[in-house]
Formats: structure tokens, C-alpha cells, sequence
């Protein structure tokens, strides 16, 4: 479990005891609710889900910085943390909170400069920050396109498709709702600023695309989107 990191400051060791810690802390996150929580009833409110979602963000980031020349050491440790007070806090202030435990974990559980820490939790602080992305730091900017392109594609797709039963709609509805998914991703793209993140998208995208005219072909009476 986890990405193994060559000669970087962050020690495999050190990355696995984060990893172990993060995840930990969002199971904590949901067994310690009271009232079933906030969206409890959907799957990607549960710690099994969003540590996926936060490895899937690792993976692009590091891809992303290592082809743009970014810090992998600030990228690897902000994308791991970018999410782990998503459980617990209000949507609004989870970034400015998780930046708050990352800052505690590796100030009181490793001895990096005080440099490398307020880079990451910067970071973290930064990574829903809704405008152009042009003018945020590279390493900033990397762990916001992971995170945009980690709902882009396969993964948004499924999830979309399971929101569907939660919500009681019937599997004539799936090509809308996939459509949906391309729509969004398709608006998600003109933020992206670095052409590594553009290419994945774009690539993704497609992906769905072509499931949706799969759909479209193969269950009889669905509906037809002649945009696409």
C-alpha cells in the first residue's frame, strides 16, 4: 500500500506511517458520528473511499509534478493529507483543517525543515480554492489538477452510476447521468493550466464518452444526446 518514493527527503518508512496515519483517522472520522453524518447514506462518504481518492490523488499529482518540475517531496505528503478532515469538517473549512493535522503530525511525529511543512500545508490550505489556478505555486497547483482529474472519468463515472441507486433511479436513466459526468468534466478542463494535467483529462474524458454512446447503442429505447 502506498507509492514508493526514491531518493527523496520522505523516507518509504515515513510515507507508510502517514499513509497508516491518515487512514486511521478517517475511519476514526466516521465511527466517532453520532447522528450517521453528513451525506453518510452515499459511498464516497465512508474512510474506504475517500483513502482511495486520496491514493488516486498521490498517483496524479506525483505524475503531474514530476513532468512539470515540481517539488514530489511537498506533492507526495500535501496530496496525502489534502483530505483527511473531509470527513469530519464542513466542506467549507476541511481544507483549512486538514492543513491543521498535517502541520501537527509532522511537527510533533518528524523532523523536516519548517519550510518543507508550511509548503505542504499551504498546499493543503489551497486545494479548494475555486479561481485560476495560473498564479498559485506549482506544487499548489499540481494537488488541485489531481484532485479535478480524480472525479474526470472512470472513477467519476462510477461513482455516478451508484449515486443512481441511491437514489432510486432506474438504469434508463444511466446515459443522462453519465452525461453529466462529461459535462462537468468537460467544464473542470478549462481550469486546468499545466498541459500533463490538460492530456490526462482530455484522454479520460473520451473514456467517457465512449461509454456513454456504448450505452446509447446497446439498451434499447435509451435516450440520444445528439451532441455528442
Amino acid at each position: 500500500m502506498g507509492v514508493e518514493i526514491k531518493e527523496s527527503g520522505v523516507t518509504d518508512h515515513e510515507f507508510a506511517e502517514m499513509e497508516q496515519f491518515v487512514y486511521d483517522y478517517l475511519s476514526a472520522s466516521v465511527q466517532t458520528e453520532d447522528d450517521g453524518g453528513r451525506m453518510r447514506w452515499y459511498p464516497w462518504h465512508s474512510a474506504d473511499y475517500r483513502f482511495n481518492h486520496i491514493k488516486n490523488v498521490v498517483d496524479l499529482a506525483r505524475k503531474i509534478g514530476k513532468n512539470e518540475g515540481a517539488d514530489l517531496d511537498v506533492i507526495t505528503v500535501a496530496a496525502l493529507f489534502h483530505d483527511i478532515s473531509k470527513l469530519e469538517a464542513p466542506q467549507d473549512i476541511h481544507a483549512e483543517e486538514g492543513a491543521s493535522v498535517a502541520r501537527e503530525y509532522l511537527t510533533s511525529r518528524c523532523d523536516f525543515p519548517q519550510s518543507f511543512t508550511d509548503e505542504v500545508c499551504a498546499a493543503i490550505e489551497a486545494h479548494s480554492h475555486q479561481g485560476s489556478l495560473a498564479e498559485l505555486p506549482l506544487e499548489t497547483r499540481c494537488l488541485i489538477e489531481a484532485d479535478i482529474l480524480d472525479k474526470i472519468g472512470a472513477n467519476g463515472t462510477a461513482l455516478m452510476l451508484l449515486r443512481m441507486g441511491y437514489e432510486s433511479r432506474t438504469h434508463m436513466d444511466s446515459a443522462r447521468m453519465v452525461d453529466r459526468v462529461f459535462q462537468r468534466g468537460t467544464d473542470h478542463v478549462d481550469r486546468l493550466e499545466s498541459d500533463t494535467a490538460e492530456s490526462i483529462a482530455h484522454q479520460r474524458l473520451k473514456r467517457v464518452k465512449w461509454f456513454r454512446e456504448w450505452l446509447e447503442e446497446e439498451v434499447a429505447d435509451m435516450d440520444r444526446d445528439p451532441d455528442l
